[in-house]
């Protein structure tokens, strides 16, 4: 299941997104915003994190007016790794080096098609693993407010 969430400014592309993958036989589930009425975005950044982080949903969408909020909101949550994209290569790559589970856009930086590109590249992508999950594995260290530079590697 991939979890939905934006505030009022995102709120139209994320309804965009939400049919398109719908159609393409993707199970959604919309966290909110429900209304277009001005709201905080750190509120449905925290729901689809929550969601993402426990295991509830796969992967999360999240969608403001520059994507930039939405992903600072959502890595402040153990486990999670959102990225912000506004074009679909390093979406693609935050998938296959950093094993990202979020995706961050800003509907006033990416029209509907170019965020269904992006949404296409993030979610076509895997982890590719390898040298990336010893880096990956640093993001927990820091998480843990551990210093990286001391991971001892077995």
């Amino acid at each position: 299941m991939i979890a939905l969430g934006s505030d009022h400014a995102g709120f139209g592309l994320k309804k965009i997104i939400e049919k398109y993958l719908v159609d393409l036989g993707y199970e959604v589930k919309d966290y909110g915003t429900l209304v277009e009425q001005r709201c905080d975005y750190p509120i449905f950044a925290y729901k689809v994190g929550r969601a993402v982080a426990s295991g509830e949903a796969q992967k999360g969408l999240l969608f403001c007016g520059t994507g930039v909020g939405m992903a600072i909101a959502a890595n402040k949550i153990k486990g999670v790794r959102c990225v912000c994209c506004a074009e679909p290569y390093s979406a693609r790559l935050s998938r296959m080096h950093n094993d990202t589970n979020i995706l961050s856009m800003g509907s006033r930086v990416v029209g509907d098609e170019l965020a269904k590109m992006i949404v296409d590249e993030w979610l076509k992508a895997s982890f590719e693993g390898g040298r990336h999950a010893n880096r990956v594995a640093l993001f927990t260290e820091i998480e843990e407010n551990r210093d990286p530079a001391e991971k001892k590697w077995e």
